[in-house]
């Protein structure tokens, strides 16, 4: 899972703030159109900006009042409206791509800002105001003028939080809120970030650590500075967030959990899954696709329960699985060092997979003990495209004596390599692809990638045991029941009990990481439903590459196509496969 990216994409919009001239020929103009729109964008969404890697407008904080957002609306109708004057039998074949994946992109973002889904501004996975705090990971400090540049954003957040609490009101006057049933706890993901003082802020981190070539006076003016912006703005401004949160939000959340129980939540749903899948597609299509993949897993479950020799069920195993303690450990140490070594060996195999590897490294980090208790297992943060900063394969410690070792390989494949990691570093450094390409992201693209690289990592020999290769049934299931529980929750007035009692009947996951899992699809409608979409599309496009050509086909060569078409919607990336098996073949257009 990416989280800052696809969270920050789930909570922000897609700004278009100009439309370019027109140009001399079509691929000039739609050139102009997509670079100048995407600037636009990373201007409009600083934070975004950030996490991307980009180097400008590091002082700066998004907006997000009423005009911003009708300023948003009207550029993106006008984009597509100069979508429409570019002749697209003009076009180049690389081209015609570009304006697909581009019309794709800025139809969707136009058409969300129909709903009123901005004003959930948080869910129980991330906010607006964890985001805000890792800000400081995505900041390369190199010199004074970052740091004044990360102080101006301190410095700013007071405005910013107190737009995103107008936001939340918004919501409770439209019904847009989160549901009580999964608030349990939730303000320690606020009240977390409030400190005593500057000092033992994790927001003064980075003045910790500034370096000793800077002179005395300097050190201890970049020092001053952020202290002051902390305590006078920072701090006080979670603290106005807590008070609100505690004293209007929670007392106005909603009693159902699905969707479609707040005014026009239906509709906004089925434009989620659409959005989410990038296919064309419905709820009801999406739930009984879940089915069907439930009952497939629990074919595999089983022929690899009799081979390890288990006299039980599949429920009954899995109750083996949580309560031996032999597939866990209490010393978080030995979990980090544990998947430090899948890592490693997965690194050494890639060229024997990949025929295109990037440059980018990463890095392991345990996730913040403030944000762990209400955050996934693990996520991935991208590195900077200039190879300035690398990657982050963030993993939650918090209650580790719970979260089984038997996960760790297919957890590992999904969000470092061959998974998030390899597939965002590629697109970084695509740059013959225009910018919106090497960083908007597709997420059935991007989480079927992931979860793809969950499978992948069998051929790849990193499942060492049948536990580790049962663990990696465990995610896949976990993905097929996702299909089912998030459309029963949003189309099909599932309960959260109902919900959960489903992923504990078809899941080997410990009932809190289940009840985490159904409160993140309650509070993140649709997102969920990208992994196994995706997945689906690409082993599919695998196997009719496989059938085309024969003894032909390449999977080094697959896998480098896949990646360095860079993140598409699939039915794009189906018409790129094609095009791709027909050249190898020389079949005349």
């Amino acid at each position: 899972m990416t989280l800052c990216l696809r969270f920050l994409a789930a909570l922000s919009v897609l700004c278009v703030f100009t439309a370019p001239s027109f140009a001399e020929t079509p691929d000039q103009q739609l050139t102009e159109l997509m670079n100048e729109s995407w600037q636009a964008t990373l201007d409009a969404q600083p934070i975004l900006a950030s996490y991307l890697g980009e180097s400008n407008n590091k002082d700066r904080l998004g907006r997000l009042d009423e005009q911003s957002h009708r300023d948003t609306a009207n550029r993106l109708g006008r984009t597509l409206n100069a979508l429409e004057e570019v002749d697209y039998q003009g076009l180049s074949e690389h081209n015609k791509v570009n304006y697909d994946v581009f019309r794709w992109m800025v139809q969707h973002e136009r058409r969300q800002l129909d709903f009123n889904g901005r004003f959930l501004t948080f869910n129980t996975v991330v906010g607006w105001q964890t985001l805000f705090a890792q800000i400081a990971a995505s900041t390369t400090f190199t010199t004074e003028q970052d740091y004044r540049d990360y102080t101006a954003r301190l410095g700013d957040f007071g405005r910013y939080a107190d737009e995103n609490i107008e936001l939340m009101r918004k919501g409770i006057e439209t019904g847009y809120v989160q549901p009580c049933e999964t608030l349990d706890g939730y303000e320690a993901n606020i009240s977390g970030f409030i400190s005593a003082n500057a000092d033992t802020s994790l927001f003064f981190g980075p003045f910790r650590a500034i370096p000793d070539k800077y002179h005395d006076n300097v050190r201890s003016d970049l020092e001053e500075r952020g202290r002051h912006a902390i305590e006078t703005v920072v701090i006080p401004a979670y603290e106005r967030y807590l008070k609100f949160y505690q004293n209007e939000y929670l007392p106005a959340c909603r009693s159902d959990v699905g969707l479609s129980s707040i005014p026009g939540g239906q509709e906004y749903y089925e434009f989620l899954v659409d959005y989410f899948t990038t296919i064309d597609t419905d709820a009801n299509t999406v739930h009984e696709l879940g089915l069907a993949e439930v009952r497939r897993i629990e074919q595999e479950m089983e022929s690899l329960i009799e081979k390890i020799g288990f006299d039980g069920d599949t429920a009954a195993f899995a109750e083996f699985l949580r309560s031996n303690p032999d597939f866990y450990t209490e010393d978080s140490d030995d979990f980090m060092r544990r998947i430090a070594a899948i890592a490693k060996k997965a690194d050494g195999l890639l060229p024997q997979f990949f025929a295109y590897i990037p440059r980018s490294q990463y890095s392991l980090i345990q996730v913040p003990a403030a944000i762990a208790p209400k955050t996934p297992a693990a996520f991935y943060q991208p590195g900077a495209a200039d190879l300035t900063r690398a990657g982050l394969f963030f993993v939650n410690v918090h209650d580790v004596g719970k979260r089984p070792l038997y996960e760790l390989t297919a957890l590992t494949a999904h969000e470092a390599v061959p998974g998030h990691h390899l597939q965002i570093s590629v697109a970084q450094e695509l740059t013959d692809l225009p910018k919106f390409r090497q960083q908007y992201y597709f997420y059935a693209y991007g989480e079927g990638w992931g979860l793809y690289a969950e499978q992948l990592a069998l051929e790849m020999g990193l499942y060492e045991t049948d536990y580790d290769r049962y663990g990696q049934l465990i995610f896949e299931m976990w993905r097929a029941c996702r299909l089912v529980v998030d459309t029963g929750i949003h189309s099909k007035n599932w309960s959260r009990k109902r919900a959960i009692e489903f992923m504990i009947k078809h899941t080997a996951l410990s009932a809190e990481a289940i009840t985490t899992e159904v409160d993140r699809y309650i509070t993140l409608p649709g997102q969920a439903l990208a992994y196994k979409v995706g997945e689906r599309e690409l082993l599919r496009l695998r196997g009719r590459a496989e059938e085309r050509l024969g003894s032909a086909f390449s999977l080094r060569d697959f896998h480098a196509l896949i990646l360095t078409t860079g993140a598409v919607p699939l039915d794009v990336l189906a018409e790129v496969v094609e095009k791709w098996i027909d050249e190898k073949l020389d079949v005349p257009d």
